[in-house]
């Protein structure tokens, strides 16, 4: 009978990844500037998860898997079969189910809002599509999952999706687009590639935003001339939107986002062609008539999901804004004057992992997630 029992436990982990109650977890300690870092695993073997949303009242975390599950995690650390409900993702590259976010209203519409690439284009392409559905009250899936936004033309192969999703403190959806890697769509305003759009919350479009009412331009568009954005969120201070994006070899750049404004790409760029060569649009670093980044980096970590710190738990974390890096493997924190950049520290670089997501979570702690076939959730604290 305990064989039986051992046996079905170990068939329920390899299919629902392996679930660690935090109870049971056993935290490593890493080294950082202010004090010993604990990093606590929460779940284990996650198929190349990509981005989290904390449920209100305890009721755990959503985690996208970018081949196309949506799973939850409860707060003790299980972790459930694929929810029902999620659309049909077009996994292929680095296009699968992206970014999730919750309703600033979810508690009283329960809505779930996705991010995925979607096919369909000419020649067998795809592009980046968000919807909604429901989240059942018994967490099982989501139900009547609508698309209110579809990224057109679709034009990748399988690369730059961009995806992150915002909410402002009006309620506004920002959704960053890549440009598919099609450097000169960033610029073209009958395009939605290198955009970060602006949206009610239902997909309608506002009169307000910047180009409303112009021949031949995208309504939805706010701001225009970037390359792939894998990081945003909102200033918690201020209301400002952040956002990141990859430079090709070099120039990852963080950009504080306005409305009507470009940003440069491919006609300015701090970073090169991977084979070394200068990017053939580019005409310099900066360009008259672009903002230039509001922080770059001239050797690319490869920088993705980011949150700001907030929360009281940890006061030397205060003010401070982490985001995962793919490319170098590390959590990087970055300390401020005002919104001046005036520190970096690199962490967790010997859990050698690909960090692609990072949250704040309710209990005052970091949560990360590490973009791997056996990819994992770890909650982050200081010691």
């Amino acid at each position: 009978m305990l064989r039986q029992t051992l046996f079905a436990t170990l068939c329920a982990s390899v299919l629902l990844g392996s679930a660690l109650p935090a109870a049971a977890a056993s935290p490593q300690s890493f080294a950082s500037e202010q004090g010993s870092l604990s990093l606590t695993p929460v779940v284990q073997g996650l198929q190349h998860p990509w981005a989290l949303a904390f449920l209100p009242d305890r009721q755990g975390m959503l985690v996208t898997e970018r081949p196309g599950n949506l799973r939850l995690v409860s707060p003790d650390g299980k972790l459930s079969a694929p929810l029902s409900g999620v659309p049909k993702v077009w996994a292929n590259g680095q296009g699968g189910l992206l970014d999730v976010a919750l309703s600033p209203d979810f508690k009283q519409d329960r809505l779930v809002y996705l991010s995925y690439a979607e096919g369909g284009g000419e020649g067998g392409t795809a592009g980046t599509a968000v919807g909604r559905g429901r989240l059942r009250d018994d967490l099982s899936g989501l139900k009547d999952f609508q698309v209110i936004f579809r990224q057109e033309p679709k034009l990748s192969t399988g690369n730059h999706f961009g995806s992150r999703l915002v909410f402002d403190r009006d309620g506004y959806l920002f959704i960053t687009l890549g440009e598919n890697n099609n450097r000169a769509t960033a610029q073209d305003l009958d395009k939605l590639q290198g955009k970060v759009v602006r949206l009610y919350a239902d997909g309608r479009v506002p009169d307000d935003n910047p180009f409303v009412g112009q021949p031949g331009v995208r309504p939805e568009i706010w701001s225009f001339g970037h390359r792939n954005p894998q990081g945003a969120t909102l200033n918690p201070w201020s209301g400002t939107l952040w956002e990141n994006e990859h430079g090709p070899k070099g120039g990852d750049e963080i950009n504080l986002i306005e409305r009507g404004k470009n940003y440069g790409w491919p006609l300015a760029t701090h970073g090169v062609d991977y084979s070394g060569q200068p990017i053939p649009e580019a005409t310099g670093q900066t360009v008259p008539g672009t903002l230039a980044p509001h922080h770059v980096w001239d050797k690319s970590p490869g920088i993705s999901g980011m949150a700001f710190y907030d929360a009281d738990r940890f006061k030397p974390w205060q003010h401070n804004l982490f985001i995962g890096a793919l490319a170098g493997r590390e959590l990087i924190r970055l300390q401020f004057d005002g919104d001046r950049v005036i520190h970096e520290e690199r962490l967790l670089g010997d859990l050698k992992a690909r960090i692609r997501d990072v949250r704040q979570g309710p209990d005052g702690y970091l949560y990360i997630l590490t973009d791997e076939d056996q990819g994992a959730l770890y909650k982050v604290g200081l010691e």
